[in-house]
């Protein structure tokens, strides 16, 4: 393997890297945060080394980089892969960013759902469970109730009193055979 081959390689290599660190840890350590820097983020920057260490590594390898011309050839070929690299990485880690998520589901929202009684409610004090669909998941949460509620039964979430636990009426027609 040619010599610029290799140096191309591990400047792709280190690229990848520093990208690795600044997508997994950038949260945890703060590192490549983009207001911190300027306007280009750490990733833009890990994309455009990368695509030009790698770029220019294949091409050094297939022009067989023995002397400073060609091996300026293969840096240019580099730099002419690296940046639409670069704006790829920009343009995906912008998006990434900048994505509109659906609120967090909160105690509130738990509160009008319809469930099914999962460990039969007891009448006044003591807890059963149920399983609500909150967000679209099943959630299986403690329920009290006024009156008595089989296993089985649909209810209907009146109140949410904590995180963990409801308040529950049965629904008419409830299914009970």
């Amino acid at each position: 393997m040619l010599t610029a081959t290799v140096v191309f390689l591990v400047i792709g290599g280190v690229a990848v890297a520093v990208l690795a660190l600044a997508l997994l840890g950038g949260e945890l350590l703060h590192f490549g945060h983009p207001d911190a820097g300027g306007p280009v983020s750490l990733e833009v920057v890990a994309g455009f080394v990368g695509a030009f260490g790698f770029a220019g590594a294949a091409a050094s390898e297939l022009l067989g980089a023995r002397t400073p011309a060609v091996v300026a050839v293969s840096m240019l070929v580099g730099a002419l892969a690296a940046v639409p690299a670069a704006w790829l990485a920009w343009r995906l880690s912008r998006a990434a960013r900048n994505m509109r998520t659906d609120a967090t589901p909160q105690r509130a929202h738990l509160v009008g759902s319809l469930g099914v009684v999962v460990t039969p409610v007891p009448a006044g004090t003591g807890y059963g469970e149920v399983r609500v669909r909150l967000g679209g998941q099943p959630v299986k949460l403690y329920a009290r109730a006024e009156r008595a509620i089989p296993a089985g039964a649909q209810i209907f979430v009146i109140e949410a009193p904590s995180e963990t636990s409801v308040v529950v009426e049965e629904t008419p027609h409830s299914g009970k055979a």
